[in-house]
């Protein structure tokens, strides 16, 4: 076996895990941020049709 062709591989791998880990944690901060806006709008809008009913 090539030894250097395996570390360079390993190398390679290490690399790409740390960078998916980095890209999961950016994706779980939108997620979360997208979920709390979500909520608000939610909120909102159960404010206005409550708003209008009462006008109605």
């Amino acid at each position: 076996m090539d030894w250097k062709l395996l570390e360079e591989r390993l190398a390679l791998l290490k690399r790409e895990h740390v960078a998916g880990e980095e890209r999961l944690k950016t994706l779980d901060s939108q997620i979360a941020e997208l979920k709390r806006t979500q909520l608000r709008i939610a909120g909102a809008i159960q404010v206005l049709e409550e708003l209008m009913r009462e006008q109605g």
